[in-house]
């Protein structure tokens, strides 16, 4: 049993980098700690504890992980420092010898956050405390609420597939996931607590079930049935596994919205086959064709990586030309990073520095052709929005059930509703469509009334 007395009137600051499921368990590790009688510092105070939750996917961002560990010891003298995720399963001896440190958590380890932590006296060095791939088996539920309006429900954690450039296998174990029924209680408390939007998060949630013998399909259907949850988002999945029957039933959905994120990665063939992806382009378009045919206004974005080992000019020219066809919403792009133990190290041919910036830079720019091209044929309709709570004197901002961004009038009575918003114009600096309040009877097609 641990003796909590020594946490009392502590505080803690949280530093997370990555994705979505990593803010979801720094909200877990805080929920924690609050249980525990340690608050979270105010603005001007020196936190008595820090946690850095990590990321690896690129050498940026263990760049970052690095840099945000010496400016939290550097702002935060004699705080007891917590250092955990992937970075920190990766690297735990490199990061525990970074100064001010004081215990690394693996991904076995961070769930038992609080036996960590001692009597919260300094370390003479870093103690790091992981444990090997094969033996990061649990599953640690996380369903946190956001910065603003949603909640990120984790599904799933973990990887089967090692792709020939990811380390997130080896930072995050097997895939697992916890069962139907406890997710299913899980987004109850969230509607209980005035939750009105869930996102689905994990690593591979489309692989979900190998825990339980149950399948992300028998998943979406539970969840959509729970009363006082307006909103799902599912926040990526494979293209291998997005089945017809998941895009059919989110096209009739009462809750899921009509918003999909499927990693690409490239549009390429033969890079997909060096990336040891498990589909092909015409796999992958022929799911945006039917999401498509289905939902017409659906927000479909993609995941690409340019300059990876292997892409030549004339593939990356293929890849171009093959995302330019397709009816996508947005893209993420990302660089190809080297990372250690990867088997993408044994292919010969490498992209320069400079080239995988003009790279980006060319889908960047068409990625802003078609998010612009999308939102403008939303001009003049009026759709539901679930706003976002503002700093007094600033727009408010939300998002239609299509992911559209929509700025609106400040008024904290609008903040967690959702409300019809006529759509006008692009804002100045171009990252939304400016909202007014108009005639709730003109809401344009059926599928984004929900």
């Amino acid at each position: 049993m641990i003796d909590t007395s020594i946490f009392q009137d502590k505080t803690a600051v949280y530093y997370t980098l990555g994705c979505k499921l990593n803010f979801s368990e720094t909200s877990t590790i805080g929920k924690v700690l609050r249980e525990a009688g340690v608050r979270t510092v105010r603005k001007g105070e020196k936190a008595d504890i820090c946690v850095v939750n990590t990321c690896s996917v690129t050498e940026v961002a263990d760049k970052k992980c690095r840099q945000a560990i010496h400016r939290l010891v550097k702002q935060h003298p004699g705080a007891f420092v917590v250092v955990t995720g992937c970075y920190a399963q990766l690297k735990p001896d490199a990061v525990a010898k970074i100064e001010g440190v004081d215990v690394v958590l693996g991904a076995e380890q961070k769930k038992d956050l609080l036996q960590y932590l001692g009597d919260l006296r300094k370390h003479e060095s870093g103690e790091a405390h992981t444990s090997a791939l094969k033996d990061i088996r649990s599953f640690a539920p996380s369903c946190s609420r956001g910065d603003r309006t949603r909640f990120f429900l984790k599904v799933q954690d973990g990887c089967d597939y090692y792709c020939s450039y990811c380390t997130i296998p080896f930072a995050r174990g097997r895939s697992r996931n916890g069962s139907i029924a406890s997710l299913v209680e899980q987004a109850r408390q969230a509607a209980a607590e005035g939750g009105k939007e869930i996102v689905l998060t994990g690593v591979n949630i489309g692989d979900f079930g190998k825990s339980t013998g149950e399948t992300f399909f028998d998943l979406v259907k539970a969840l959509d049935d729970v009363e006082g949850i307006e909103r799902y988002r599912i926040s990526s999945i494979e293209p291998n596994l997005l089945t017809d029957e998941i895009i059919e039933f989110v096209s009739r959905s009462k809750r899921f919205m009509p918003h999909f994120h499927i990693p690409l990665q490239s549009g390429s063939d033969e890079v997909l086959k060096l990336m040891r992806r498990r589909y092909d382009t015409a796999l992958f378009a022929s799911k945006v064709k039917r999401i498509k045919e289905v939902m017409p206004d659906a927000f479909i974005g993609v995941d690409v990586i340019v300059g990876t080992r292997g892409e030549t000019e004339e593939y990356f020219e293929q890849a171009y030309r093959f995302i330019q066809s397709l009816d996508v919403t947005q893209l993420h792009v990302f660089s190809y990073s080297e990372r250690p133990g990867t088997q993408a190290l044994k292919i010969e041919h490498v992209v320069s520095s400079e080239e995988k910036h003009r790279r980006s830079r060319l889908l960047l720019d068409l990625s802003d052709e078609k998010t612009r091209a999308f939102y403008a044929r939303h001009i003049g309709q009026t759709m539901p929005v679930l706003l976002e709570r503002s700093k007094p004197g600033t727009p408010m901002h939300g998002f239609t059930p299509n992911y559209i961004r929509v700025e609106v009038p400040h008024d904290d009575a609008l903040d967690n509703q959702v409300i019809p918003v006529r759509m006008g114009d692009f804002n100045e600096e171009g990252t939304a469509l400016s909202g007014a309040f108009g005639d709730n009877s003109v809401i344009c097609n059926k599928e984004l009334t929900r």
